[in-house]
């Protein structure tokens, strides 16, 4: 099957910016992905460099052993270069290198292999091939875009964006408040009966599960549930950045199945900032890579922009 020409490429991106309803947008640009020439040399020293995920990532079909004795050594020197270098805006913000997404790659493609060896280029020519892509071995663009829509779509607000348009907001009586003990810095938070359950499963068993995350009461805490429609329109007229990229004009959180929860943070920066920096970092906690690995065993998926971003799936928005 022949590679996605441009046109075709930035068409499907673009619907899958429509379907997501909170992803960040371009503004209309029509360039969902930028890609460059890969840097200068001199240039690669300014990128991000990659460093091990912590111990507890969830296993893949390749093993560590056989992470480097595979073949496909170009692509992994590709992958190697784009991971840290790699100039796109796969969700309308031009963003340097996938790193941020290793993680979310990684599961998806079956490997637990650092991005640049052969045994990940591997796993992805396999996944590559069982998806009618070219088995380059390479993450491209039409590989991400694939991925990015089968990951958009297992979040209920983007089916409901699809099917209905923006959904209403739950009633009071279908809400539940969370413990204080369960919000970040004592909020007030508020999410439906079924989601707050589930949370609470799956805190419980992260905690047993991995220790690096009862270490840290924050971890896991949460920082926003539920906002009513009306919350989110004043936000936006005070502060007029409801332009899809910082913030969406139909919110997941109306719905009462979105929560932020705490992963950590970088140096200098909150616990929701979309810096890519601080994304970056997050996604290197043991808590991130706990939740890639074992958030869907209660329901849950992630909005792959922000680390922080979980949706429940367990009822119709």
């Amino acid at each position: 099957m022949k590679a996605l020409g441009r046109g075709r490429f930035r068409a499907a991106a673009a619907i899958a910016l429509l379907l997501a309803g909170c992803s960040p947008s371009d503004g209309g640009s029509g360039k969902g992905f930028i890609l460059r020439a890969p840097p200068k040399a001199e240039d690669r020293a300014q990128g991000q460099a990659w460093a091990p995920p912590p111990a507890g990532q969830a296993a893949g079909s390749i093993s560590d052993q056989a992470c480097h004795h595979a073949s496909l050594g170009e692509a992994a020197r590709t992958n190697a270069v784009h991971y840290r270098n790699l100039a796109w805006s796969p969700f309308g913000r031009e963003e340097r290198g996938w790193g941020t997404y290793y993680r979310l790659v990684s599961r998806e493609i079956g490997s637990a292999c650092p991005p640049d060896s052969p045994g990940f280029a591997a796993a992805l020519a396999r996944w590559q091939a069982n998806n009618g892509l070219p088995q380059t071995g390479v993450l491209d663009e039409a590989a991400f875009v694939r991925m990015k829509t089968e990951w958009q779509l297992k979040r209920p607000v983007v089916r409901s964006m699809r099917e209905a348009g923006c959904p209403a907001p739950p009633s009071p009586g279908q809400l539940a408040a969370a413990r204080p003990e369960e919000s970040y810095g004592g909020k007030t938070i508020e999410l439906r009966r079924g989601a707050l359950a589930a949370y609470r499963r799956m805190v419980q068993a992260a905690r047993a599960e991995e220790p690096r995350i009862a270490e840290d009461a924050r971890n896991l805490t949460i920082f926003s549930g539920y906002r009513s429609p009306e919350y989110d329109d004043a936000r936006c007229e005070r502060d007029g950045n409801c332009n899809g990229v910082v913030r969406a004009r139909c919110s997941p959180h109306r719905t009462g199945l979105a929560m932020d929860l705490y992963v950590g943070q970088a140096p200098g920066y909150g616990p929701d900032s979309s810096a890519d920096p601080n994304r970056l970092y997050m996604t290197r906690t043991a808590t991130y890579a706990w939740l890639t690995a074992n958030a869907h065993r209660f329901g849950f998926v992630n909005y792959p922009f922000e680390p922080w971003h979980w949706e429940w799936t367990g009822e119709a928005p």
